[in-house]
């Protein structure tokens, strides 16, 4: 009512309404119970509060762990997830967020708790197993609660199970950088844009800013490792675990963005197609040395002006379709990264050329300019979706 009433005292002024209207619309709004939403501070104070719940937790029981039995070691692991559920369930009825962050406690402690179980009973180490484990207790969770946080925990835990299988095969082979850099850029991207406009805040929130730091993550990791190697009796991958690496990086992510494919199917797409050339786009170079008795090669790659220049254009890209969906945050992650990567480029390419003076002078008059180049094109693009959605609007 109070955010109202300036309205109606105007709308009066004009002679929009008249006094009864105003006088029915005044005592509408007042039957209406309107529920107080849980606002920013009140979610990051309960955010933070089970991340230190958590973390207090993990410490008290590694203090005290030497000094357990294997019975009490266990019984501590079992009380350790049942009670922060169990209080979850209790506070559920009266305040819904404080439960909701007790069972994501409880949810991430159950991927400690299957840790420390392999550890008591001494049970045969595969641990992207343990990752899966963890990954379908969070999916019931998901399924039991409805809760964006086990949503979130699930939507996360499944991809790294994929990650750390893959990693556990293909360790000691050439390429197994460049499948895991590949893998982490299209789910990346398919995070990024599949939640565009979705009704999960919270969820979409925390996926887009994990999913922007893996996309880039992984695009360092190609541009750096590639297809180095330290020995000539090195292998590349066999073909069946290439197979399963692009069922993972191509097949998967295109499938689910079928669930909307006007939003993701294009952006993964071009994130595949992107994957597979950037590795390729390196100098290779191998350098000899001599070890003990016998004499062997180190391969490594670095980035030349195609990789930079492709990564550029990608950049340019994701900032295009955050403009087409209207998303400032994917607008602002394709400014970013590509400014990253001429800020890159300009470092390994142009720096070392020059002198140290002319050097610093050509960055400062790369971060002057570039910074209002791209300044004025964030903020033409941003006036470019407000005039898209305003048309939308109208029509």
């Amino acid at each position: 009512m109070p955010d109202l009433e300036p309205l109606l005292t105007r709308w009066q002024s004009a002679g929009v309404l008249d006094s009864d209207t105003a006088q029915r619309i005044r005592a509408y709004e007042l039957k209406q119970k309107q529920p107080s939403g849980l606002r920013w501070q009140g979610l990051v104070a309960l955010i933070l509060g089970a991340m230190l719940l958590g973390c207090g937790v993990v410490l008290f029981v590694s203090a005290h762990w030497d000094q357990m039995g294997p019975g009490s070691r266990f019984g501590t692991v079992i009380a350790m997830v049942a009670l922060f559920h169990i209080a979850a369930a209790w506070s559920r009825a009266s305040y819904h967020g404080l439960s909701a962050a007790l069972h994501a406690v409880g949810t991430i402690s159950i991927g400690a708790a299957i840790a420390l179980t392999g550890q008591i009973f001494n049970i045969q180490e595969h641990w992207p197993a343990a990752v899966l484990m963890w990954a379908i207790a969070a999916a019931a969770g998901w399924v039991l609660l409805g809760d964006e946080a086990q949503q979130t925990i699930t939507l996360l835990l499944f991809p790294a199970w994929l990650f750390c299988e893959f990693s556990f095969h293909a360790e000691s082979h050439i390429g197994a950088d460049v499948y895991l850099a590949r893998a982490l850029i299209v789910w990346a991207i398919l995070y990024l844009t599949v939640f565009l406009g979705s009704k999960h805040k919270v969820a979409q929130g925390i996926l887009f800013a994990i999913a922007a730091v893996a996309a880039i993550v992984g695009t360092v990791i190609i541009l750096i490792r590639g297809w180095n190697s330290w020995s000539p009796s090195q292998t590349f991958l066999p073909l069946s675990l290439r197979a399963w690496a692009w069922a993972g990086i191509a097949a998967l992510p295109l499938a689910i963005s079928l669930r909307r494919p006007t939003k993701a199917l294009v952006p993964v797409a071009v994130a595949i197609a992107f994957t597979i050339a950037l590795p390729w786009c390196m100098t290779l170079h191998i350098q000899h040395y001599d070890y003990a008795d016998y004499r062997t090669s180190y391969t490594y790659s670095t980035p030349n002006l195609i990789a930079h220049a492709l990564v550029a254009v990608f950049a340019i890209f994701v900032a295009w379709w955050g403009v087409r969906e209207s998303s400032k945050a994917l607008v602002n992650l394709g400014m970013v990264w590509f400014a990253v990567t001429v800020a890159w480029f300009y470092f390994s390419d142009i720096m070392d050329k020059f002198g140290r003076s002319l050097g610093l002078i050509g960055l400062g008059i790369l971060f002057l300019a570039g910074g209002w180049g791209l300044e004025k094109m964030r903020r033409s693009l941003m006036a470019r979706m407000v005039a898209q959605d305003s048309a939308k609007e109208t029509l």
